[in-house]
């Protein structure tokens, strides 16, 4: 068996997951919403499996799809991608970044990667053959600094995974830190894979700045976005890719290997979702930002020290206040003894250097937050 994955855990999310299962608990963990997602872009998906057509679509994604990835991003981002040459579906932006490593990171080469991170990165930079730099971002701010850049980036440097919003730390990365990062992209001639899946689930006025905005990086960033993440359909992986002509036309022959192509109805439900009006957007906002008040609201209330939240669907506490030095026995301790699963922050971090901070989900029912919120207010007096 491949050692690489022979040896590797089970990721944090099915544990998790699992063990809330086990103990009936409610799920604060892994990220998906309660909500079954907008119903007019559901009822497209099924039109579009009962109607349309339901062979093999495209490789690279439908034309219709294609188009309206392209307008959505001009219309938001104000990017000019040419939908032909520029835009691919994938199935899912996990397979987005799987490919994409793979396309452009050969044995040897460095891969800057910043901690902590979704935990698909690692293993596929090692599976690639790359050589992982890690840049530790600190809490409570989990900001980019010039020195951490400097020690990171090398002449062997390769390519760079920046995901911005931050999972699991709710950060939105000012535009100062990305014109900094291009910089170093640019003096190193690295290619930047940019995992831009929560660039629509920002709070509290923040917008979205995609790195491949910054200058010198039009040429040399991949562009990863989730219609799951989008419209809050989780299980439906639908994944964009956009990049110069250049760098996606190798990104797609690894794409024809992977998973080839897309469920042709989901992708016709996903253009049309893609086209809804301004308003959409901002009521989804503003209802993911209600719930992450009302989770902070409460545990606050309770005595956690919570960090700021400015997109995803996550909250983020520091149990160090509480005595807690182990996110993974007090995240464990959590679920079996008072029934509220969170996901410990450690998991994110390959070198282990945070293990103080927890993350919640509150991309749930207002009857879901209380009821974890009652039983951690029991938590918090047994623990008096």
């Amino acid at each position: 068996m491949n050692p690489l994955f022979a040896s590797m855990p089970t990721t944090i999310f099915e544990v998790m997951s699992q063990f809330a299962r086990d103990h009936d608990a409610v799920n604060l963990g892994q990220g998906f919403p309660d909500d079954p997602g907008p119903q007019d872009v559901r009822e497209k998906a099924a039109e579009a499996s009962v109607a349309g057509y339901n062979q093999y679509p495209s490789m690279m994604g439908t034309p219709e799809l294609r188009q309206a990835i392209a307008a959505h991003y001009r219309h938001w981002q104000g990017l000019d991608l040419d939908w032909a040459s520029e835009v691919m579906v994938t199935s899912g932006a996990t397979e987005a970044l799987a490919g994409a490593i793979l396309a452009c990171v050969s044995p040897g080469d460095e891969v800057v990667l910043f901690e902590p991170m979704y935990d698909a990165y690692l293993p596929l930079v090692k599976l690639a053959g790359g050589v992982p730099k890690f840049v530790t971002l600190q809490p409570p701010h989990f900001r980019l600094t010039r020195e951490a850049l400097e020690a990171a980036f090398s002449p062997r440097t390769k390519a760079v995974l920046f995901n911005n919003p931050l999972n699991p730390t709710a950060t939105v990365f000012p535009e100062e830190d990305l014109k900094l990062l291009a910089e170093f992209c640019v003096r190193h001639d690295a290619v930047a894979i940019c995992d831009e899946v929560w660039e629509h689930v920002v709070f509290d006025g923040h917008r979205h700045v995609p790195l491949m905005a910054m200058p010198g990086m039009r040429e040399r960033t991949v562009k990863i976005g989730s219609a799951g993440k989008i419209f809050s359909l989780t299980g439906w992986k639908v994944g964009f890719v956009m990049a110069a002509p250049a760098l996606l036309k190798v990104l797609a022959k690894s794409h024809q290997f992977l998973t080839f192509t897309t469920p042709p109805n989901l992708q016709a439900a996903v253009a049309y979702g893609l086209a809804k009006p301004d308003a959409y957007f901002a009521t989804m906002r503003e209802g993911f930002a209600r719930s992450r008040d009302r989770l902070a609201a409460g545990l606050q209330a309770l005595g956690f020290a919570v960090l700021p939240s400015r997109g995803t669907y996550f909250l983020n506490v520091d149990i160090a206040p509480l005595g807690e030095a182990d996110d993974v026995a007090f995240s464990k301790r959590l679920v079996a003894e008072h029934g509220v699963a969170t996901i410990p922050v450690s998991a994110f971090y390959a070198t282990g250097s945070v293990r103080n901070v927890v993350r919640f989900c509150f991309a749930k029912h207002d009857a879901t937050l209380d009821r974890a919120l009652e039983r951690l207010e029991k938590a918090m007096r047994r623990a008096a």
